[in-house]
């Protein structure tokens, strides 16, 4: 069949027909619904990729799909030919999981929507990224608390708990969710407004693990009108130094009031210290200023932007890198990693591209109600660390990732800490335990109600 007849023949088609196509027709699928790549094609190739170029993985079936209705067809699909099911919203998860070999992978990147249900809700597709969804959003004033990095989408951030430089002052990512629609293992499509423990589920538990959410209602926030940053510096610091700056940067941040974040990053040996404002500079904030000012080599403060425009300036690059990023276990204070820290600066000064950053939790995180509206389970913790690496060449590799996982050993020995379920590690022991706590229980009764066949499974998943 030539191409131009087959066009003719897929314009008068039903959907279903298209189930029963041979391979070497589904690349020129004209489908409004969902267009299916097999390996070989140019689509198939730009679909497969994600953000990470460490990952690379060869799924037997690429689903792209453009509503709703093509992702229950998708999903049947996989049903029907036992494959399991990897989801696709901007690809960036840190291990690949959204991806698979040999799978089906359903790319949601056409569903990247912005669409206003009222002056207060707004309903985004899961593929729309966070740049996308802020510069719809500030100009009227209003905010989504999201992450920083430009290219992430909304579906992965929100579903795993979603948190970044506002989360302190409102939330993180999911408190804001109000419904969703998903389709679940058995080609359903569930409207929580019918099923709250559904909503519940998904706020923190659903990073591809019993369904496929083609759409989120969110609550819009006041936004900060202005953002300011205060940046501090330190060379070529000793093991013995840097140790002193984290324990006095773990007690003084501590003080902080919620409408600031801190981070604390370790580069080889530059101590880097953040702090972002978005209110006033109350007595805590100047103590912080003052105290980090006359011990640090280098201080730099940024003038008071709009934060349409400060929030740039954390946008991230867009373009894949070679990586690994992972989380380090969330503390309640310096006591949970001092007996090992020493041995992590030491090794993160000594390994070429390696990160250790410690970030600040705390604030509306602890909300009551939005602790019971979720599954997210460390909102008690002060604080959340992540250690990343990266390198130029694919040679690289071998040696980045055994000082990374040098690293995680020295952090968490008993493999035991709680970890941020966004920032996953593929060698975690027990992992979806340590990623949702004492709410896997109640996650695994809704893998049991909503994927029984467990189409949608990947390394870590959850299991029934």
């Amino acid at each position: 069949m030539k191409r131009k007849d087959f066009i003719k023949l897929a314009a008068m088609a039903p959907v279903s027909y298209f189930l029963e196509l041979p391979s070497f027709l589904e690349n020129f699928s004209n489908q409004e619904d969902v267009m299916y790549f097999r390996k070989g094609t140019e689509a198939y190739e730009k679909s497969r990729k994600g953000f990470n170029k460490r990952i690379d993985k060869y799924p037997s079936i690429i689903a792209n799909c453009r509503t709703e209705k093509g992702v229950v067809d998708a999903v049947l699909r996989a049903q029907k030919e036992g494959l399991p099911v990897a989801v696709k919203s901007g690809g960036h998860c840190m291990e690949g999981f959204s991806s698979n070999q040999g799978g089906m992978v359903v790319n949601l990147s056409e569903l990247n929507s912005v669409e206003w249900l009222d002056e207060h809700t707004i309903q985004v597709g899961p593929a729309c990224t966070l740049s996308k969804l802020y510069d719809e959003l500030l100009p009227k004033g209003v905010i989504v608390p999201g992450g920083s990095c430009a290219g992430v989408a909304v579906g992965g951030l929100a579903l795993g708990g979603g948190y970044g430089l506002l989360s302190r002052s409102l939330g993180l990512t999911c408190d804001s969710m109000k419904g969703l629609r998903m389709v679940n293992g058995k080609g359903q499509v569930i409207d929580t407004d019918s099923d709250p423990d559904l909503l519940k589920a998904c706020k923190g538990g659903n990073s591809g693990n019993f369904g496929i959410v083609t759409s989120i209602r969110f609550n819009v926030h006041r936004a900060p009108t202005h953002m300011q940053s205060f940046k501090f510096r330190s060379f070529s610091v000793s093991t013995t130094r840097a140790f002193s700056l984290f324990q006095q940067w773990f007690e003084k941040s501590a003080l902080l009031p919620n409408h600031c974040f801190s981070a604390f990053v370790l580069n080889r040996k530059t101590a880097y210290i953040l702090l972002v404002n978005t209110g006033k500079l109350t007595e805590e904030v100047n103590s912080f200023i003052a105290s980090f000012k006359s011990i640090s080599d280098k201080y730099t403060q940024s003038v008071r932007q709009p934060l349409s425009q400060a929030l740039k300036n954390y946008y991230g690059r867009r373009e894949p890198l070679y990586f690994k990023n992972a989380s380090a276990g969330l503390y309640n204070d310096f006591k949970d990693i001092e007996d090992r820290l020493k041995s992590v600066i030491d090794k993160v000064g000594k390994t070429t591209g390696m990160i250790f950053q410690v970030n600040t939790l705390g604030g509306k995180v602890r909300d009551a109600a939005y602790e019971k509206a979720s599954v997210f389970p460390y909102r008690k913790h002060s604080f959340f660390s992540e250690l990343q690496v990266y390198w130029d060449r694919p040679s690289q590799e071998e040696s980045g990732l055994k000082s990374f996982q040098e690293v995680q050993m020295m952090i968490n020995p008993k493999g035991d800490m709680p970890q941020y379920r966004n920032y996953p590690d593929i060698r975690f022991k027990n992992a979806p335990q340590v990623y949702y706590g004492g709410s896997y229980p109640f996650l695994q009764k809704m893998k049991s109600r909503h994927d029984p066949g467990n189409i949608f499974r990947y390394e870590q998943s959850i299991v029934a």
